[in-house]
């Protein structure tokens, strides 16, 4: 096995060359640092960045987070994915205004036992924002282990991970744990990277057991692949000047809480729709849509129906009649918003980026 990781020489490094300059490393606050933290789950630096300043243009604190509408929030995440994160952090914003008086709580044990909060979450907040000995495993620190102690199985390995927890809490030092913390996440992030990793750059190349066992293109394990089932389902494009109708979804299960288009298991259903609501209208069949969600393939068929002013739907508890411009502050997924912007490019009205 190799030597204990050098906490000395991962320092030192990120004094020289880390990352000092994020936004979210200014005025490192618990809320600022949790906001940052639950977004940069599954999602790179890069694409957060804006995402996270207009969200702490539009929340810059937990009080005004707990006080908006779930649809901001969701609206505000339109594009990021997982959506549950921020229905989770929607969630516990209330619970820090309402039981902890909007003061985030400063144990492990607290901290976890909130909503969309784990362990790394927790260890990222008490070590970057409240000077505690937190302890994080994030995607970056994983690489980095499992690369220095040349751990040749998966991850997310039951086992594996128990290890790979070991392994940080002996390595994390117990002062300067800010600067350790963010210095690890970098190292992951620019140096230690998935592909191709610039180990001749690498504070810790030394003692790498990978790098010396010519490995690194092997460690860390990827996940153990399965063929993803398919699902298939008819999303109803339903419009009327530059209107297009939507349905919010139920809070909890996919896309929880986000409006999207109408969907049916098959075009009989929309045939039978249409029997009912728009005898007469146009029916326009798009291409097949493939999203991939981490467990399974969503095949989207589109149907554009465009409505007969005679005959157009009202909007109802549940229904929205929304503006393909996008001014509507409501949360959708990214399959849907591209098949609204494609709409609107059909319809004369180019959307704008939001």
């Amino acid at each position: 096995m190799s030597q204990l990781l050098d906490s000395k020489a991962v320092l030192k490094w990120f004094h020289q060359h880390g990352r000092h300059d994020l936004p979210w490393q200014i005025d490192p606050t618990p809320y600022r640092v949790w906001v940052s933290e639950i977004m940069l789950q599954q999602t790179q630096v890069s694409t957060v960045i804006d995402y996270y300043l207009r969200f702490m243009q539009r929340f810059p604190d937990v009080l005004s987070l707990s006080q908006a509408s779930q649809d901001e929030v969701l609206h505000l995440w339109t594009g990021l994915g997982y959506y549950a994160r921020a229905r989770n952090l929607h969630k516990t914003a209330g619970i820090v205004s309402d039981q902890h008086q909007g003061m985030f709580p400063e144990s492990l044990e607290e901290l976890t036992a909130l909503p969309g909060i784990g362990l790394s979450t927790a260890g990222a907040i008490l070590a970057l924002a409240m000077g505690q000995r937190g302890i994080i495993l994030d995607g970056n620190v994983k690489r980095v282990l499992c690369r220095y102690y040349a751990i040749k199985t998966w991850a997310g390995d039951t086992a594996t991970a128990r290890h790979l927890w070991q392994l940080a809490e002996s390595a994390t030092p117990a002062k300067n744990v800010a600067d350790y913390t963010q210095a690890m996440m970098d190292l992951g992030a620019t140096v230690c990277t998935r592909s191709k990793p610039s180990c001749e750059r690498c504070p810790l190349h030394h003692g790498c057991s990978a790098a010396k066992m010519q490995l690194t293109a092997s460690i860390p394990a990827s996940k153990p692949r399965k063929t993803l089932p398919q699902r298939q389902v008819f999303m109803l494009l339903y419009h009327l000047d530059q209107h297009v109708l939507l349905q919010q979804r139920k809070s909890s299960g996919l896309w929880g809480g986000l409006w999207s288009l109408p969907e049916y298991a098959c075009r009989e259903d929309i045939d039978a729709w249409l029997t009912t609501n728009a005898p007469a209208a146009h029916v326009d069949a798009w291409p097949l849509l493939r999203h991939t969600f981490s467990h399974f393939h969503l095949d989207i068929t589109p149907v554009v129906i465009k409505a007969d002013k005679s005959g157009t739907l009202m909007e109802s508890a549940g229904t929205l009649w929304y503006p393909l411009d996008h001014s509507a502050n409501v949360g959708l997924a990214a399959p849907v918003k591209k098949l609204l912007d494609q709409l609107a490019s059909l319809t004369s009205l180019k959307a704008p980026d939001k």
